[in-house]
């Protein structure tokens, strides 16, 4: 019995699931004709949801994004904090 499956293959297998629950087969149907237990298939489907990796993705881009705006904003205050200090220097 097979240990490890790879993300395409549990991919792929999801997209079966799919498929086969479309036509009106039950879970445990499905996860027998799979070859896998049922608990390894809603372990799958939780882990492995489109939408969910599509929020996580989401998520990064918006930390990725934060983090750049944080950079962003410092280098503005520093700035700032020179041309106040030349002006109060001049005068």
């Amino acid at each position: 019995m097979k240990k490890r499956w790879t993300a395409d293959q549990i991919a792929r297998m999801l997209k079966e699931a799919d498929r086969e629950l479309a036509r009106g087969l039950t879970v445990p149907d499905v996860c027998r004709k799979l070859g896998i237990g049922q608990a390894t298939y809603y372990r799958w489907r939780q882990r492995h949801d489109p939408a969910r990796a599509t929020d996580d993705r989401r998520r990064r881009e918006l930390e990725a994004e934060v983090e750049r705006l944080k950079l962003l904003v410092a280098e503005l205050m520093l700035d700032k904090q020179m041309l106040q200090d030349i002006a109060q220097k001049k005068w």
